[in-house]
Formats: C-alpha cells, structure tokens, sequence
C-alpha cells in the first residue's frame, strides 16, 4: 500500500511536468539539442537563452530523438561502468550529469554531461549521450530544474522553429515575446 502511495503521489507531482503531447506550461524550460549541427539550446521564458557546441553519438541511432524528461542532476558523478571515482581527471563523464529518459533507462544511460576530452566538442564520437565542455554544462546544470523536457532532433530548422512548434516559445516569428 506504501509504495502505490508512493507512486501516485510521484505521478501526481511529475504529470504537469509529462514531455510528451503540447508544452503543459508555455515558457517552462526546454533544452533541444540538435545532432545535424551538434549544438544545444537552452530555452526559458519563451525565448532562446544560450546556444552551446556539443559532441552527440558516433552513429545517428546512439543518440536517440524524441522527448524526453531530465529526471536528476548530479554534480561530480562516478563512471560506474570502469569504477572511476567523481572529480578524478580521468572520468569522461566531467563534472555534472543531467539524466534523461530516454529508451526508459531512467536517466542513468543517457544524458547530458561533461567530459574530460572538450577536443571532443563538436563532433560525433560518444556512446550515446551529449556531451559539453565543463564549464558549460555547469552553467546550464544551475539554470535548469529536474522535470525539463529534452527534444532531440536532426535537420535544419532554428531553434526558434522548434521552440515555436514545441510551445516553448509562443510569438509569431520575428517578434519579442515581451510584446
């Protein structure tokens, strides 16, 4: 009975925050990260806050597209898979992680990390995560709260598109959302 208590009551917390379907809250914070340019965006408020260069998957199915839903953030996190410790130079997942829910891993396969190779910025060489320069994903790791949705995507179109089609952003292009 505790844990159906539990539940629900974790349901009932995180189903406003649910990334799938219409944007629930209009100008929440979005993260989209686009693997056709290798650039991430950080949306709040309606508007494009900061564009940061990422490394994505060496193939174009690692690193998966759709919605996902940041499920916890950890500063210093321990690469578990070689048993290196948190905050040693050796371990490429840097200094934050920002786990998603991607292909139901619950945040601890996929996310958005640091690395201890920022030559590696830029490029496609990571197992499936998104990778960032240390100092730039601190930055975003202050800013964004447990619940962001993430949207993953290949091709052309600006953030600003996407942001728009997401909800995330709601004026017309070309317009202040201050307006």
């Amino acid at each position: 009975m505790r844990t159906l208590l539990v539940a629900f009551t974790c349901l009932s917390i995180l189903s406003p925050l649910w990334p799938f379907g219409e944007n629930p809250m209009p100008g929440r914070p979005l993260i989209i990260v686009n693997k056709t340019t290798n650039q991430l965006a950080y949306l709040d408020k309606g508007e494009v806050i900061k564009i940061y260069p990422v490394a994505t998957g060496k193939k174009p199915e690692s690193t998966p597209e759709g919605i996902f839903l940041t499920l916890f953030k950890t500063e210093y996190p321990g690469y578990t898979r070689k048993g290196i410790a948190g905050g040693d130079k050796d371990n490429p997942l840097g200094s934050r992680w920002i786990g998603f829910n991607a292909n139901d891993t619950q945040g601890r396969t996929y996310g958005i990390h640091g690395t201890n190779r920022p030559e590696s910025i830029g490029t496609r060489v990571s197992a499936g995560c998104i990778r960032m320069r240390n100092s730039d994903v601190e930055e975003l790791y202050e800013q964004i709260p447990v619940g962001t949705k993430v949207r993953i995507v290949t091709g052309w179109k600006s953030f600003e598109e996407i942001g728009r089609e997401d909800g995330a952003i709601l004026s017309p292009k070309g317009q202040n959302s201050s307006k």
